[in-house]
């Protein structure tokens, strides 16, 4: 009899929209590797973008918030794995689940760490201390009693697992280091790659419901776009993005070259087609997606230290790195004219992909992981204290909150 993974999804995945749903799909497919059924269950509607989970053979559940048929609903699953789809899916429903399936695993992917991205944003406009804001910040106590209450905790990034152990002290027992997980790219594949001389301009994408990409692409047409203009006049920038406002459509401009064009369907196809993308993100957190897709298109970057962040390891990146405008203009005409330039970095992504971010390596790594874990599930809550005391805590005030709001409706009907 197969084991049952329940996934509580904050939304459901769309993989074509951004970099959480990509995520979210390779995790989906590591477990359907593994052999399990899964059930997803949501509180939230589905979206045009979404993926049909249905074409997987996953179970799709719709769940109430502050509802008791939710513990109906898990006791009589009564899954092995729960995997909470960022910190606020844990805070409403992980002391339900505690209580209703002690003994199923309990993992929570961070997807990026919340608090670091909302602080970086806060320091970034107000020019608060960035330390400060990362110790004093509601989010930052609400992500990490949601981490210490997890049996285990999935983490996109170095840099992250960096900031969660040394500056939070966090036992690394509790976490785990999870990059996305990419198909190898073959040498058939690499050398197949679309050369320089049959691609033109430049490329930029994100999500704009995602605040650091709404940012960067006004910075770009404020700041970097006219001055690569002047000196690249014939080239074009296009913009691709799901949810794009009124105010992103008004930026679209054919005349300077700044093209708007909004969601994609296939974004491969759109990264392929250019010589260069174009990240100077200002803030953010965890791994960039819209990297990732460049490496595997054999597209080079120019990007920020943010936006790189975490990214290449001790590998060379696939492109430039640069925070100062002036500079990353020069780096983006340099490497958009220099053919030799461009196709040493086309290589280097290539490798990074293989060296880094590895389909077959973290699915094997993430298999013992899990495995170790369930075999010693009440040791390791036993040596994580801190973790028991949250639990108890949240489960009193949560649990009573959610009473109350669960008597109130009924009430008002």
């Amino acid at each position: 009899m197969k084991s049952t993974v329940l996934i509580i999804g904050f939304v459901f995945p769309e993989p074509n929209s951004s970099a959480a749903g990509t995520r979210m799909l390779q995790l989906i497919h590591f477990f359907i590797s593994q052999n399990y059924t899964i059930v997803f269950a949501t509180s939230c509607k589905k979206s045009d973008n979404a993926f049909d989970l249905s074409a997987l053979n996953i179970q799709i559940v719709e769940i109430l918030l502050n509802d008791s048929s939710f513990d109906n609903f898990v006791n009589e699953l009564n899954p092995a794995i729960v995997l909470f789809d960022r910190f606020m899916t844990e805070e409403q429903f992980g002391w339900r689940v505690a209580q209703s399936c002690p003994n199923a695993l309990r993992i929570l992917d961070t997807e990026d760490l919340h608090f670091l991205r909302k602080a970086r944003q806060k320091a970034f406009t107000t020019n608060q201390s960035i330390e400060d804001l990362l110790f004093t910040s509601d989010t930052s106590k609400r992500e990490l009693a949601s981490i210490y209450r997890s049996d285990l905790s999935l983490v996109i990034s170095e840099v992250e697992m960096g900031l969660l152990t040394e500056k939070f002290k966090i036992d690394p027992a509790i976490l785990y280091y999870l990059p996305f997980m990419i198909d190898a790219i073959d040498s058939h594949s690499q050398t197949d790659s679309k050369p320089y001389a049959d691609r033109c301009d430049f490329v930029s994408i994100g999500n704009f419901l995602h605040l650091p990409n709404l940012d960067m692409v006004r910075y770009l047409k404020k700041d970097i776009w006219p001055k690569i203009r002047r000196e690249l006049p014939g080239v074009k920038l296009h913009i691709y993005g799901a949810y794009d406002s009124a105010n992103i459509k008004e930026m679209h401009n054919e005349f300077e070259g700044f093209l708007v064009h909004g969601y994609v369907i296939d974004a491969f196809e759109a990264i392929t087609a250019a010589k260069v993308l174009l990240a100077p993100l200002r803030f953010g957190a965890g791994l960039k997606g819209k990297l990732i897709q460049a490496m595997q298109c054999g597209t080079p970057c120019v990007m920020s230290i943010v936006a790189a962040e975490g990214m290449f390891g001790l590998d060379d990146p696939n492109g430039v790195i640069e925070n100062d405008s002036s500079l990353f203009v020069q780096k983006c005409i340099e490497l958009y004219t220099k053919e030799s330039l461009w196709s040493n970095y086309q290589k280097k992504g290539f490798a990074i992909i293989e060296n880094r971010f590895s389909k077959k390596e973290h699915h094997l790594k993430l298999k013992e992981r899990i495995s170790l874990l369930s075999s010693t599930i009440k040791s390791h809550r036993s040596n994580n204290f801190i973790g028991q005391l949250l639990a108890y805590h949240q489960f009193q005030s949560t649990k009573y909150m959610s009473r109350w709001i669960e008597e109130k409706n009924a009430n008002s009907k």
